[in-house]
């Protein structure tokens, strides 16, 4: 998945109508400050020609605590943008849910997002070992 590279700015699509949509990382923030939810709310612009939309994907901290400490994972930042990352591109390629502001991840999408980011982080470690 070479689009692990950089989560801050990146190319998805094209989605079901035929769009590429060039995707830029705003701001990862706890959900409690802005929206009194329990979340880390990860917000991206998208812009394809002149439409330009703004998505928050949302991963609700018990799920991503209790999937982090099922398998030993640490929760970081970069981490939580990655699997936003691998959501906010799911959405562009299905148009799932593309019409809301809010994009919810599950419990079952966090695992599957992680093993898309840890095969990227393997195969990063391979290409770049002395």
């Amino acid at each position: 998945m070479a689009l692990m590279k950089n989560f801050r700015d990146f190319g998805a699509g094209p989605d079901p109508f035929g769009r590429t949509w060039q995707v830029l990382f705003k701001y990862l923030q706890n959900g409690i400050s802005i929206r009194h939810s329990d979340s880390i709310d990860v917000c991206f612009l998208l812009s394809s020609g002149e439409e330009t939309l703004r998505k928050i994907v949302v991963i609700q901290h018990l799920d991503i605590r209790n999937y982090a400490q099922r398998t030993g994972r640490v929760v970081s930042d970069t981490w939580c943008s990655r699997i936003a990352m691998c959501h906010i591109k799911h959405v562009i390629e299905t148009a799932e849910d593309l019409e809301k502001e809010y994009l919810g991840v599950t419990p079952r999408e966090i695992e599957e997002y992680d093993a898309a980011v840890q095969k990227w982080e393997k195969e990063w470690v391979k290409s770049h070992a002395a």
